[in-house]
């Protein structure tokens, strides 16, 4: 299996396993880069990708398309908001919140479990087959200080910006990839061109 057609076929998968989220919460958004999941890394909403990390996500995602601010502290911080909408997507929690990160240590529930067993499976499959595909990569090959600590792209995150004025970070190779759409006014982000001074 080559390591070139792995992640898209990862990231389709991701898209239709997002799509099976939608299925049960309309207002979820569409996910406008799954690939960027793909070695995404932070600590707050955890390090492995997985269906719970996924459905994790999509509590964000409801949380921005209902204007409720969900974590503090630099997003590491998932308060009771954050909670609140975990619990409507089938996420079970302890019952007291970690100092640093919140709410954020969510596991599914039993009925969760059952409901998205089907596309649990075949995420596991696809995730499997990325971690056999990509697991020829040489120790000895460098790919750079953001590739070693699981940043998506192996490079530098910059700002975005959209035509409303919002803004994001993003590794460019991976806006390269696909356009990433603002959910406020619908343009895609695109990297600024830096004016000289003269």
């Amino acid at each position: 299996m080559s390591t070139t057609q792995t992640p898209p076929v990862l990231a389709a998968e991701l898209a239709q396993a997002w799509a099976d989220i939608q299925r049960y919460h309309p207002e979820l958004p569409d996910l406008a880069a799954p690939e960027s999941l793909i070695g995404e890394s932070s600590s707050a909403c955890g390090h492995e990708l997985s269906f719970e990390r996924l459905l994790h996500e999509a509590v964000h995602g409801i949380a921005a398309a209902r204007g409720v601010r969900d974590t503090s502290r630099a997003g590491r911080y998932h308060n009771r908001r954050f909670l609140a909408i975990a619990e409507e997507l089938g996420l079970d929690h302890p019952e007291e919140p970690h100092p640093s990160s919140g709410f954020s240590l969510v596991t599914l529930t039993p009925e969760a479990k059952r409901r998205y067993r089907p596309t649990t499976e075949r995420l596991q499959r696809a995730l499997k087959a990325h971690t056999a595909a990509t697991a020829g990569d040489s120790a000895r090959s460098f790919r750079g200080p953001a590739a070693r600590h699981g940043s998506s792209g192996g490079g530098v995150r910059v700002k975005a910006v959209c035509d409303c004025g919002r803004n994001v970070r993003v590794v460019p190779s991976v806006l390269a990839q696909a356009p990433i759409v603002c959910g406020g006014c619908g343009k895609p982000f695109r990297i600024p061109e830096v004016v000289a001074a003269s």
